[in-house]
């Protein structure tokens, strides 16, 4: 997951994952869900969030949602690091 962040604000979100569909789902609506928002506003982001903007998920691939949130906030933390 690649962020670019201007004035405090996502401006550009990019993803790259090899895996289920379900994965490719979640990154995708992770990107849509993330874009525009402050980074208060896209570290809020959950699984639960991601589930429902791909109009849910089988109980076997829920794990998608939680992967795409895990990679978020790795990506938010190390924005953070480079300041």
């Amino acid at each position: 997951l690649w962020l670019s962040i201007n004035a405090g604000r996502v401006s550009s979100v990019r993803f790259q994952a090899k895996g289920c569909v379900a994965a490719i789902a979640a990154g995708s609506a992770l990107t849509e869900l993330a874009q525009g928002k402050s980074l208060e506003e896209a570290a809020s982001l959950r699984a639960a969030q991601i589930t429902a903007a791909l109009g849910g998920l089988p109980p076997e691939s829920g794990h998608a949602a939680v992967l795409a949130e895990d990679a978020l906030k790795q990506a938010l933390r190390e924005a953070a690091r480079l300041g």
